[in-house]
């Protein structure tokens, strides 16, 4: 049976650690998302009334991680990092697939990284593990990257690094697109009330999934005693 996981080693070095997984089934591309998003949106443009969003908790621990793998966090920033910053500067996000923007608009307003792969695009499983310098990882545009040793990837069983600098850019290669179906949906938190908070915005994306979708996700949280989410 294939799982998503977190490694062991990245368990013992961040136990700050919180994740929750999800596996749903049944995506299309022409669900209605616009109140949920509009609504999400209103939630996060509200959190930066003002201050930047380097100024939130779940921001800043995110800093903090990136500082300490070796990373400067004003060039490369988690996910839910860079979206806010981009809804601050240009006023909206551009729309990119329902279940995408429906992600991405939760994932500011708790200003917690999400992610979405197509797990049709994905060999086996996935771990969250340091990179053994042998991965590819292939960007939006469709080039080839091989992550650093050491660095944080998520991995599949063939090598391919579906997400690089853990939550800070995701692969094109499993990105969601009009003939997704099936995703694996992860969020992460490291601030002081991530076991309350990741936990929270994973209901509320379920929640939206279920009612634009029609279907049931599978959500489980992540522990750090070995709890994987069965793909």
């Amino acid at each position: 049976m294939s799982t998503f996981r977190h490694a062991a080693d990245l368990r013992t070095q961040y136990p700050e650690l919180v994740a929750v997984g999800m596996r749903v089934d049944g995506i299309t591309p022409g669900a209605d998302v616009a109140s949920a998003v509009a609504a999400y949106t209103a939630a996060a443009r509200a959190r930066l009334k003002g201050r930047t969003e380097s100024e939130l908790p779940e921001i800043a621990a995110w800093r903090r991680v990136f500082a300490r793998m070796g990373l400067k966090p004003t060039q490369y920033r988690c996910a839910s990092e860079a979206l806010l910053r981009r809804l601050r500067i240009d006023g909206e996000l551009p729309r990119i697939h329902p279940l995408v923007d429906l992600a991405n608009a939760v994932s500011m307003a708790y200003a917690i990284p999400i992610c979405v792969i197509d797990l049709d695009r994905v060999a086996g499983g996935i771990e969250v593990r340091f990179a053994a310098g042998d991965e590819r990882y292939e960007t939006f545009g469709g080039e080839i990257e091989q992550p650093e040793p050491g660095e944080v990837v998520f991995r599949d069983d063939d090598g391919w690094a579906h997400a690089r600098r853990w939550t800070n850019r995701q692969s094109g290669r499993s990105a969601v697109r009009a003939a997704t179906s099936r995703v694996l949906v992860v969020s992460e938190g490291v601030h002081a009330t991530a076991a309350d908070d990741v936990p929270r915005a994973m209901a509320a994306l379920a929640d939206g999934i279920a009612g634009a979708w029609s279907v049931t996700p599978r959500t489980t949280a992540l522990a750090p005693d070995g709890s994987d989410l069965a793909l």
